[in-house]
């Protein structure tokens, strides 16, 4: 059995790194390869492009490097027609994964969609063109399955892979011992994110945030580094910002967030890392202005946070665009540091609209079911 998997981006890595594992868990001699990161490629997946080389946000940074996008596109597309693989299996990435799933149904590839285009949240009408695509769709929230199951799609929620990944692997006492933090000493951290233009927009408002926070209480900050992030670089920034922030290895990421207090954070799936290690955050979103201008006319949600989204409620502040400024970051970081307890109460009843441990387990299985053409 051949399956090609495509995923764009460090969280796709993540996820697709998983369901390697299970698959060959499952089926030893399962055969795959695609386009993906360096997780995946540790986890049995033959690269034939790295994603680490194409990381860019927004319609702007698209535009910039559209010519790799699409020389990137029509290799893939080359490896599909040589490889004829008995699955394409798209993680999340939409608008790169989506052009290239159109290309495989022309060789006749079966194709399912883990985490499927946000259909739910803006172009609704893109549930039923990739309906039309797609055999069989797996989505990791609950709330998305409505639109697909109108646009007569098959659709399916597992459960979500982060119940079981997000965990630390050390105490309490341990990390702390470990990061060289006592219980008086309050731990803020800074999630920029991972792709170079978050970074750019919101790393700089953040150690702001951290300058004036340092001069209010006794806190020590951290910022974990995901290994597609420059490491020179964000040192080479805080150390010009003139604050005092310890970069951590990302891989030790849940072991700090489990013993954090608060921390500012870029929307994203980072933000529902922290609330199921009861970490709750000050979340921002910031775009270039034409990228921003754009989103308002297509995007119609109440919350752009996902544990506001799973709650259907404002549990934890969201700062958008012009909001996203050192004086609100640290004010809000406050409030949270001295409200604490209710935040978290609310977050671990999101978490648990998540659904049971085994998610990953579950989508391999209907990954290969798929492969060998069981679509039920």
């Amino acid at each position: 059995m051949k399956i090609m998997m495509s995923a764009g981006e460090t969280s796709g890595d993540v996820h697709g790194a998983g369901l390697a594992l299970e698959m060959k868990r499952i089926l030893p001699d399962v055969e795959l390869f695609g386009f993906g990161g360096n997780l995946m490629k540790e986890s049995g997946v033959r690269l034939v492009r790295n994603c680490k080389d194409y990381s860019v946000m927004g319609v702007v940074e698209v535009l910039k490097n559209l010519r790799r996008i699409l020389r990137l596109l029509d290799d893939l597309t080359e490896v599909i027609r040589t490889e004829r693989p008995d699955l394409l299996v798209l993680i999340d990435y939409p608008d790169f994964n989506w052009r290239l799933a159109k290309r495989a149904k022309k060789f006749g590839v079966k194709i399912l969609s883990y985490i499927p285009p946000s259909a739910w949240a803006w172009r609704k009408g893109r549930a039923k063109s990739c309906a039309a695509i797609a055999d069989v769709f797996v989505a990791i929230f609950p709330f998305e399955l409505p639109v697909y199951q109108a646009a007569g799609a098959k659709i399916f929620f597992l459960g979500n892979p982060l119940v079981d990944t997000v965990k630390p692997t050390m105490s309490a006492v341990e990390a702390r011992k470990f990061f060289g933090v006592d219980e008086a000493i309050r731990v803020v951290l800074l999630l920029p994110g991972s792709r170079r233009q978050e970074i750019k927009l919101l790393l700089p408002p953040m150690l702001a945030a951290v300058k004036i926070l340092a001069s209010t209480r006794a806190i020590k900050f951290f910022l974990p580094v995901a290994d597609s992030v420059d490491r020179n670089d964000l040192r080479r920034q805080i150390d010009a910002a003139g604050v005092d922030v310890t970069l951590v290895d990302s891989a030790r990421r849940y072991d700090l967030m489990s013993v954090a207090d608060s921390a500012m954070a870029t929307s994203g799936t980072v933000v529902l890392e922290a609330a199921l290690l009861n970490l709750p955050c000050v979340v921002l979103y910031k775009m270039a202005p034409l990228n921003f201008f754009i989103g308002k006319l297509l995007v119609d949600i109440k919350f752009f946070s996902l544990p506001n989204i799973l709650a259907d409620e404002k549990i934890l502040t969201e700062l958008l665009q012009d909001e996203v400024t050192p004086e609100n970051i640290s004010a809000e970081i406050l409030k949270l540091l001295d409200n604490r307890s209710s935040v978290v109460a609310k977050l671990q009843s999101a978490c648990a609209k998540l659904g049971e441990p085994g998610a990953t387990a579950r989508v391999a299985k209907k990954i290969l079911d798929t492969a060998n053409g069981d679509n039920s």
